[in-house]
């Protein structure tokens, strides 16, 4: 296990493959001990890839008091400058690209050029769908509604056709494994309550680095519509919508070869 102190936290993080650094920015409740996970997608075939732990999850420091967007962006800042990884490569998927959108205005010499995956500005180019608000359901609820929200051609009717593939993926929405772990719990909800508050759209102008947007037809969780904003918005920004859902990467593999292809011509 590896771990760095950066902004008074004990920051786990992991690498893999050669070439130009690549930093890879973790989703709502990103925990590296889960696999598979962003260390193990075809980037590292091209890159030196990078990822870490965010503040409050996995096996990372859970400092007490809230926590803001501005934060997590810090920190990213900060793991950069501490493994000399910078200007790197980005890529933010969900949470981890409203967190990329605050690195690139709050830190722009961080960055060489960007991905945002499945992601929003916030604001009024629109958020992503109020995870936090999940939590008040119980756990078979909480997982029927994420998973419909995830791809939003999983219906009722959908899974009343298909137990068994939608059992398998029940069992990966209520992962439990560290829930028993001191501020694991917590680190999440203060995750999500950053989340709700974030709001990049009238500094999506800020950004100058080259942008690659990615975002999935079906997602009802970062709708193809805000998706359209941001590129609305940012300078040098492109976008690709892919044949999926929220984690469309996972289903059309042309995601990561896209992006390895932009990240090589920058």
């Amino acid at each position: 296990m590896t771990y760095i102190t950066v902004n008074n936290l004990t920051v786990y993080y992991e690498q893999n493959g050669t070439g130009e650094n690549c930093l890879i920015l973790n989703g709502s409740g990103g925990d590296l001990r889960f696999r598979p996970n962003v260390m193990d997608t075809p980037l590292s075939k091209s890159f030196r890839v990078t990822s870490y732990d965010q503040r409050g999850l996995g096996q990372t420091s859970k400092p007490g008091g809230a926590y803001k967007m501005s934060d997590y962006a810090d920190d990213a800042a900060a793991l950069i400058t501490e493994l000399s990884l910078g200007p790197a490569f980005v890529l933010g998927i969900s949470f981890g690209g409203m967190v990329g959108q605050e690195l690139a205005i709050r830190h722009p010499d961080c960055i060489k050029a960007l991905a945002l995956f499945c992601t929003s500005p916030g604001g009024a180019g629109g958020s992503s769908y109020p995870l936090h608000e999940l939590a008040q359901l119980n756990p078979d609820e909480r997982a029927r509604t994420a998973i419909k929200l995830n791809d939003n051609r999983i219906t009722d009717d959908w899974i009343s056709n298909h137990p068994e593939q939608y059992e398998a993926l029940k069992v990966r929405a209520n992962r439990d494994t560290y829930n028993h772990e001191e501020n694991y719990l917590q680190g999440h909800d203060k995750q999500l309550e950053a989340r709700a508050h974030h709001d990049c759209w009238d500094r999506l102008d800020q950004i100058k680095c080259p942008v690659f947007l990615g975002g999935g037809t079906y997602d009802d969780i970062a709708k193809p519509s805000s998706m359209k904003n941001m590129a609305s918005r940012i300078q040098n920004a492109q976008l690709t919508f892919y044949n999926g859902g929220h984690l469309f990467m996972t289903q059309d593999p042309s995601a990561f070869s896209d992006v390895a292809d932009f990240f090589r011509t920058q």
